[in-house]
């Protein structure tokens, strides 16, 4: 009975990894989108916004399998638990992902020296969602503190493009729809930093039953 869990929470790890996959593949290419100036490289982020959305799905289903046919003990009750709260999360990156690619696409907007300053962000969201689920498939508690850490960086990459954004509007010539755009793009991004703390937060309460660590 021990061996067949131990394989279902192995098979819960690696679509675990699959999904955040999914989350890295979309903020990434909406981020290419963004640097390279080509809103068509957006347009394939609401597709992966739906194998998201099917992945929490699949992991759902196995996770309430575990809990329902296994009857876990306390530590491995808290594992399934914690994943079952993750996928939300991921879930929610993967929609604000697609919000992004959104208004990508329907802006057109350009590359310029603004928006790398977003893209730089969006680097640093990225590591935030990979370190987390890292995290937990490793049991790594002080990879989640860092990932907790880190969104203290994203946090100073929102505050850099808020001060750039706002000299830009105080010229003239400025576009205010494109940088109310970029403003946008800049606070999902913060966003999805906020659910990669989330998700580290269920990491540290997976290993030891407090989200604190």
């Amino acid at each position: 009975m021990r061996s067949r869990f131990d394989e279902q929470l192995d098979l819960l790890n690696k679509e675990l990894i699959t999904m955040g996959a999914l989350c890295e593949n979309a903020i990434a290419m909406s981020a290419s989108a963004l640097a390279e100036g080509k809103p068509v490289l957006a347009e394939e982020v609401p597709g992966l916004s739906a194998q998201i959305d099917q992945k929490e799905r699949e992991i759902e289903n196995l996770c309430l399998k575990l809990l329902l046919q296994q009857q876990p003990v306390a530590g491995d009750l808290r594992i399934v638990s914690s994943a079952l709260k993750m996928i939300t999360d991921m879930e929610r990156i993967g929609h604000q992902s697609a919000d992004i690619a959104e208004i990508i696409i329907l802006a057109n907007i350009r590359a310029t020296e603004d928006t790398r300053a977003v893209h730089d962000m969006s680097l640093a969201v990225i590591q935030m969602v990979t370190d987390s689920i890292s995290a937990f498939v490793k049991k790594d508690r002080q990879m989640a503190r860092d990932v907790i850490a880190y969104d203290d960086v994203v946090d100073s990459f929102f505050d850099k493009v808020k001060k750039m954004l706002i000299e830009l509007f105080s010229k003239p010539e400025t576009d205010g729809e494109y940088a109310i755009d970029l403003l946008m793009i800049a606070k999902y991004l913060e966003r999805i930093g906020d659910h990669a703390v989330n998700i580290a937060r269920w990491v540290l309460f997976s290993i030891t039953g407090n989200k604190e660590g």
